[in-house]
């Protein structure tokens, strides 16, 4: 059905109410989207029903029925569909490239100069089982080290500088969705980073948006134009970033936090169209499969990733 006619249709009808939850600091495509008024007579209608603290938080939301979207790591999203949760990856959330990254930052008076130094020393990041996570696994494998030879811990974005500054962990994460808070760290001073997601991981996407398989059979049409409007706003970001970050420092405003955060926003780090390859995936099966956490082939990206106008993906 055309654009325009989806949009009539939709307006005869009451609007799919898609509920999700926050991230601090931070904000989605389809938040983007919502903001610019891209849903308006498509009949999808977002609601923000609070803040999560990490991705596995959202996915459990999402599996429990209490939000309509989810939004997580990549190597998260494909946990919760091998234990079970019938989701499929939307469009991903956040790419990492040289623009957008997640780095690892110390005082500048700090030891640390390497991954191999990483070993022993505390790390924060903004939950367990997520991209932080996985990207100093990775990080630590790549130099023959165990998985878990650093010690990681949890500290809310918020609180990131006060506990490197305070030098109650000896290293801080921050991921690319919370770009906000690494701006203002640097800014004020006294830290370098260490290394960063994409050395380790190459260019791909960081994490994806999650919907149930059920809520898109149920809701085609809605699924779709939520899909297809998040990339298009997260194209308007990329063409337009100077804008984008006005209009994030609105909602961070409106949200009760810092909008003058919003000016160190990197972007989404998105491909055109918000594009998701099968190396986005493959890449973390590949990784949960060597870790034995994922039985071999049990899963492919085609399993994974949604197909507008499918209800089954594979």
């Amino acid at each position: 059905m055309p654009p325009a006619c989806r949009a009539f249709a939709f307006a005869e009808t009451a609007a799919v109410k898609f509920r999700y939850l926050a991230s601090r600091g931070s904000i989605s495509p389809h938040e983007l989207a919502d903001e610019l008024g891209y849903f308006k007579g498509l009949g999808v209608e977002l609601e923000n029903v609070g803040y999560s603290g990490g991705g596995p938080e959202s996915l459990f939301a999402l599996s429990s029925g209490s939000v309509d979207i989810g939004s997580a790591a990549t190597a998260a999203v494909i946990n919760s569909i091998s234990g079970g949760n019938d989701f499929v990856a939307a469009y991903p959330s956040n790419g990492i490239n040289k623009d957008v990254k997640s780095v690892f930052y110390v005082l500048e008076d700090s030891p640390i100069k390497s991954i191999a130094e990483i070993a022993g020393k505390t790390i924060s990041v903004n939950t367990l089982g997520a991209h932080l996570d996985y990207t100093v696994r990775e990080a630590l494998h790549s130099i023959g080290l165990p998985p878990d030879a650093a010690n990681l811990v949890v500290v809310p974005g918020p609180q990131l500088e006060q506990t490197l500054r305070s030098r109650q962990v000896d290293i801080a994460g921050l991921g690319y969705w919370q770009a906000t808070f690494a701006g203002a760290l640097v800014a004020n001073g006294g830290v370098r980073g260490v290394f960063d997601d994409t050395q380790v991981l190459g260019e791909l996407a960081g994490g994806f948006v999650v919907l149930r398989r059920d809520f898109i059979a149920a809701n085609p049409d809605a699924a779709r134009s939520f899909v297809e409007q998040s990339a298009r706003a997260s194209d308007w970001s990329r063409q337009n970033p100077d804008e984008a970050r006005k209009v994030l420092a609105n909602i961070l405003n409106k949200r009760g936090e810092n909008g003058d955060l919003a000016r160190y926003w990197t972007g989404f780090g998105l491909r055109e169209g918000a594009h998701a390859t099968d190396r986005d995936i493959e890449f973390w099966v590949a990784v949960l499969e060597r870790d034995g956490r994922l039985a071999k082939g049990k899963l492919k990206a085609a399993d994974i990733l949604y197909r507008p106008g499918e209800t089954k993906t594979n």
